[in-house]
C-alpha cells in the first residue's frame, strides 16, 4: 500500500491539485456540489455532453429523420459502441457488440459454450457472484433438464478466494467456469489469465461478469485469452439507468457457438424476412431483436471521455483513491467497531472499498438521509453488513473521500444512526 501518513483536510486538498484526471470531474453534471456520491459502481454520473448529445438524437434524428436515421446509421449502433468498449477491455473491434440486458446476455452466452460441451455437467461459480448471474445460470440448468449441476467455490473470509479453491472446483466434469471479475460486495479481483488458463487446462469454457470492471480496471479479454464476456454499461461506464449491455465472444468462437434466441437481428440478413432462421456469421448473431435506440445512443459520449482520460490512468488514480479511503478507514473507523471488507491488496481489488459494521444499515440511512447543512453522502448497502464506497475515477476527488470518512466517523462516534429505522427499503 502507499504510505499516508496525514489525515488532515488540507492534505487531501493536496493530492486533488497533484491530480492529473482532475479536470475530467468538469465533464459531468453535479446538481449538489455538497453531496458527496460514492455509487458510481452502481450508477454512474451523468456525463454533460450526453445532454446535447440526446437532444439532437432526439430532435434532429428521430424527430426529422423519422424512419431514414436507420440507414443514416443508427442500424450499426450497437457494433460502433462495441467497438469503443472493446478499447477499454482489450478486445478486438469486431468482437463486442451492445445489446439487451447482462442477464439476457448471460443466458445466451452460458447456453451457448454448455451446448459446445455436451458429456460435461458441471457448471463453476463462486459464492461472490452477483444473485442474478446465479439466477440465470440455475434457470439454464432446470430449462436444460437439470443435466448439469452449479458448484460454488467457496470463501474463508467472506472477502477473498484462494486461487487453490479455484484450482480444487475446476476438473474434467466442468462445461463452464462463470465468474464476476470484481466481486460485487467486497471488490476482490481475480487473477483473470491464470483462472482463464486452468478452466483451459481442463477443457471448459469461460465466462466473465465485467459488470464491476468495465470502465474501472484495465482488463485484457484477448491477452487472457478469455472466451465470452458480458457486462453493463451503467456503472463506471455512466451510459444512463439501465442501459443495455454489451456481450464479448472471442473472434474463433463465434461461429462456433450457437445461441439460443434466435432473433431477427441475429439473423445473416434480418430484412430478408426469410422464413427459416440463419445466424449472422459474425457477432451480430449475439443480437434478438431491435435495439432500444435512444438508451443505446446515451452510452456513447460517456465511452469517449473513459477513452479520452485512458484506463491505465484510470487506474492509477483508483488505486491511490482507494489506498487512501483505506488509511483513513483504519485510523478513524476500525477504532469504533468497523471493519475493512475490501483486500488490502490492491492487485486484488477493483475501485470500490466495503466497510462493515453491525449498524451498516442505519450508519447508510445516516449518510444519505441528513439534513443540510449536515455533510450527505451517497453510497449503497450490501447484506448483511456492508457499506459500499464506490471510487470513480472520472469524477470522485480526495477531498470527497475525506468528508465521506469523516462524516462515517461523526455517526459512528454520536451514534446518529440510533435515529433510523432498521427495516429495508426497496432499493439499498
Amino acid at each position: 500500500m502507499m504510505d499516508f501518513t496525514r489525515t488532515d483536510l488540507e492534505f487531501a486538498r493536496e493530492l486533488d491539485s497533484r491530480d492529473e484526471l482532475a479536470p475530467f470531474r468538469d465533464e459531468f453534471v453535479i446538481a449538489e456540489p455538497d453531496l458527496i456520491y460514492l455509487d458510481g459502481n452502481s450508477l454512474g454520473r451523468l456525463p454533460k455532453r450526453t445532454i446535447d448529445f440526446m437532444r439532437h438524437a432526439v430532435e434532429h434524428e428521430w424527430g426529422q429523420r423519422l424512419i431514414r436515421l436507420w440507414n443514416d446509421g443508427w442500424i450499426h449502433t450497437p457494433t460502433e459502441l462495441g467497438a469503443k468498449i472493446a478499447r477499454l477491455v482489450g478486445a478486438q473491434p469486431d468482437e463486442i457488440v451492445v445489446t439487451e440486458a447482462t442477464s439476457i446476455n448471460l443466458f445466451k452466452l452460458a447456453v451457448a459454450a454448455l451446448r459446445a460441451r455436451p458429456g460435461r455437467t458441471k457448471v463453476v461459480s463462486d459464492v461472490f457472484n452477483f444473485p442474478s448471474d446465479l439466477y440465470i445460470l440455475q434457470g439454464i440448468i432446470d430449462l436444460l433438464g437439470r443435466r448439469h449441476r452449479l458448484e460454488l467455490i467457496p470463501s474463508t473470509d467472506s472477502i477473498t478466494i484462494e486461487p487453490e479453491a479455484v484450482s480444487a472446483a475446476i476438473d474434467s466434469e466442468t462445461a463452464l467456469v462463470s465468474l464476476t471479475h470484481v466481486a460485487f460486495k467486497s471488490a476482490f479481483m481475480y487473477d483473470m489469465a491464470a483462472v482463464t488458463e486452468q478452466a483451459h487446462r481442463a477443457g471448459a469454457l469461460v465466462l466473465w461478469d465485467l459488470s464491476h470492471s468495465a470502465g474501472a480496471v484495465p482488463v485484457d479479454l484477448n491477452g487472457c485469452d478469455v472466451d465470452l464476456a458480458i457486462g453493463c454499461t451503467y456503472k463506471y461506464l455512466n451510459g444512463g439507468p439501465g442501459a443495455p449491455a454489451f456481450l464479448y465472444v472471442r473472434r474463433d468462437l463465434q461461429t462456433q457457438l450457437n445461441q439460443p434466441m434466435w432473433g431477427w437481428f441475429a439473423a445473416k440478413n434480418p430484412f430478408a424476412f426469410d422464413l427459416e432462421y440463419t445466424p449472422a456469421d459474425d457477432i451480430a448473431r449475439y443480437k434478438v431483436g431491435t435495439p432500444p435506440m435512444l438508451s443505446m445512443k446515451a452510452i456513447e459520449p460517456a465511452l469517449d471521455i473513459l477513452l479520452e482520460a485512458g484506463m491505465e490512468r484510470l487506474r492509477a488514480k483508483s488505486i491511490r483513491q482507494t489506498e487512501y479511503l483505506i488509511f483513513l478507514a483504519e485510523q478513524w473507523l476500525v477504532p469504533l467497531g468497523f471493519t475493512i471488507g475490501t483486500p488490502r491488496q490492491n492487485k486484488i481489488r477493483g475501485s470500490h472499498v466495503s466497510i462493515r459494521h453491525a449498524e451498516s444499515y442505519r450508519i447508510n440511512r445516516a449518510l444519505i438521509e441528513a439534513e443540510p447543512p449536515t455533510v450527505k453522502v451517497i453510497p449503497d448497502f450490501r447484506e448483511p453488513d456492508n457499506i459500499r464506497l464506490g471510487i470513480a475515477p472520472l469524477y470522485t476527488t480526495f477531498t470527497d473521500i475525506y468528508r465521506a470518512i469523516d462524516r462515517l466517523r461523526e455517526i459512528a462516534e454520536q451514534r446518529i444512526y440510533e435515529q433510523y429505522s432498521a427495516e429495508r427499503g426497496m432499493v439499498t
